[in-house]
């Protein structure tokens, strides 16, 4: 068995008797076939003496039981991790910061406790996923959607939690700005409500996010404070009518303009969220157009911008492709789109053409044939290759996303392009990023210019060359002021690391924090990049 750190085997042995009479023993899980499935399926230290395998797992259902788990966690000194659901595949999906540690596993807590549809918010617990929640809406009739992340089996509480991102109007899109009160085991296992729910029958737990006095919530999001049990979230209230359109340019620099005016229209609420792309990337699973892929080496192992360009245009392939829906009733979208495109006509040859176009509610049949199910809240696993393969089919066994953030500025998105590309150079590994590589803008104000690196299960050295890789270009791209957003739990120290501002006043502040409230060291150790006292003096010298 895999013990706790720190933690003696006979005291363990007693701690997960107390667990199993809290919790039962078929919801204490100590077989190493059961508690494998908590590995990261796609760690980049698979099968090394370092890879974050937990010891056991306990599966709690009440808040009353996470209580009195923290409170045997604090008894014995064992360290605890909680889980949603643990889909965040390349992030680190459910597996601890570090090997040993208990998985808290929260799927049991999976009730919907209330949703308004008039007054467009709902309140959940932690084990309900994205599809719990669309059905419930739609076998209800309720006149409300939730924005999702893609693919739809995650938990609403854990991906606010970890900052993530979807796809509809920004004030919804970011998940954790748009969650609104959040019920917490502390680790000393009492229980607090934050904003509005710190005050007893508060009839706005989920509708004003501030409460009175310090907001605390952003200490529970990415971080190892408390134990969440319960969030509200602000929702979309459904519309009347939805539409696709697909704005084309011809030439790499149109992409500064097109970002002002993209920015402009969506911080005015006239356009959701806009997907970038450049057609001149193969459809997924294909390869690349043999010409093409030469000129991305033909000047020096470098691109050679001016072929590129002209290959584009010789071939009629637009070299951005951007999606917009628009939101609203029928008029509203028309009018919309109108505006839209006169706004695009200052750019020479781009082209603004309807895709699609739905009344609500949606048929089976006008659901099968969206082109985004995301852009309307329609949780899928269409696009499920996105957290398996990534953007290249290549054999691989899983990857993890490296997500600096950029600012959502067109130059600032080819200077982006030209320092990745020099790093893979000067490392002498084949670039991932192209002239022609996109941002994602699921982020509200910023761009997200993420890219996949490849794992394997059984080949250790290319593992290792992964990591130092994926460590340069945080260095990279700090120098650059970009830094990344979410990280898996082997990197997260190293993201910490950089946002170094004032020696590192941020990390120190949280710490401090850390030894405050949890002086123990039993929640998360890790998460983040925020360790507890004795096991950052144990860190000294070394990687963990």
């Amino acid at each position: 068995m895999i013990l706790p750190n720190g933690v003696k085997e006979s005291d363990f042995k007693t701690a997960i008797s107390k667990f199993e009479n809290i919790l039962g023993k078929e919801n204490v899980f100590t077989d190493e076939k059961d508690v494998f499935l908590y590995r990261d399926a796609y760690s980049s230290e698979w099968n090394e003496e370092s890879e974050p395998i937990p010891s056991i797992a306990v599966a709690p259902k009440t808040v009353e039981e996470v209580q009195e788990i923290v409170k045997v966690a604090n008894e014995f000194k064992i360290p605890l991790f909680p889980i949603s659901t643990g889909k965040n595949l390349g992030y680190g999906s459910s597996a601890p910061n570090r090997r040993g540690d208990v998985v808290v596993d929260l799927k049991r807590m999976n009730k919907i406790i209330e949703v308004d549809d008039k007054r467009n918010f709902c309140i959940l617990e932690p084990g309900v996923s994205y599809f719990d929640f669309y059905k419930y809406c739609e076998d209800n009739n309720l006149n409300v959607m939730m924005d999702i992340p893609d693919p739809g089996w995650g938990s609403p509480v854990g991906n606010a939690l970890d900052h993530g991102w979807g796809y509809t109007y920004g004030m919804y899109r970011d998940h954790f700005g748009a969650h609104c009160g959040m019920e917490v085991v502390l680790p000393n296992g009492e229980v607090m409500r934050t904003g509005m729910g710190a005050l007893p029958g508060a009839k706005t737990f989920a509708e004003n996010k501030y409460g009175y006095g310090a907001y605390v919530d952003g200490l529970f999001a990415q971080s190892n404070f408390g134990i969440v049990t319960k969030m509200g979230f602000w929702l979309m209230p459904k519309p009347e009518y939805y539409a696709l359109y697909s704005l084309t340019t011809k030439r790499r620099e149109d992409i500064i303009k097109m970002v002002e005016i993209l920015n402009y229209l969506e911080d005015s609420f006239i356009i959701g969220w806009p997907l970038y792309r450049s057609p001149l990337n193969p459809p997924h699973g294909k390869p690349m157009n043999p010409e093409l892929e030469s000129y991305l080496t033909s000047k020096n192992g470098k691109p050679d911008l001016e072929k590129i360009q002209n290959y584009a245009l010789k071939n009629k392939i637009p070299y951005w492709q951007i999606d917009i829906p628009i939101y609203g009733n029928k008029e509203a979208v028309y009018a919309n789109a109108k505006y839209v495109e006169n706004r695009f006509k200052e750019i020479d040859g781009s082209e603004f053409k309807l895709v699609q176009e739905f009344a609500l509610p949606l048929s089976k049949e006008d659901i099968s044939k969206m082109k985004h199910k995301v852009s309307l809240g329609i949780p899928n696993m269409e696009i499920f290759w996105l957290s398996t393969r990534g953007e290249v089919l290549e054999p691989q066994d899983g990857h993890v996303w490296f997500s600096p953030i950029i600012p959502r500025d067109g130059k600032e998105l080819l200077k982006c392009q030209d320092v990745y590309i020099d790093v893979f150079h000067e490392l002498g590994m084949k670039s991932p990023i192209t002239p022609f590589a996109h941002p994602r803008s699921w982020m509200y104000h910023a761009f997200c210019f993420m890219l996949n690196f490849g794992n394997s299960r059984t080949d250790i050295e290319h593992n290792k060359k992964l990591r130092a890789a994926y460590r340069k270009m945080i260095e990279v791209a700090a120098e650059n002021g970009w830094g990344d957003y979410r990280a898996a739990p082997t990197f997260q120290d190293d993201v910490y690391n950089v946002y170094s501002f004032n020696n590192h006043i941020l990390r120190r502040f949280v710490e401090n924090l850390k030894d405050a409230i949890d002086p123990n060291g039993i929640i998360a150790p890790g998460r983040g990049g925020i360790w507890p006292k004795h096991a950052r003096e144990a860190k000294k010298g070394g990687t963990k």
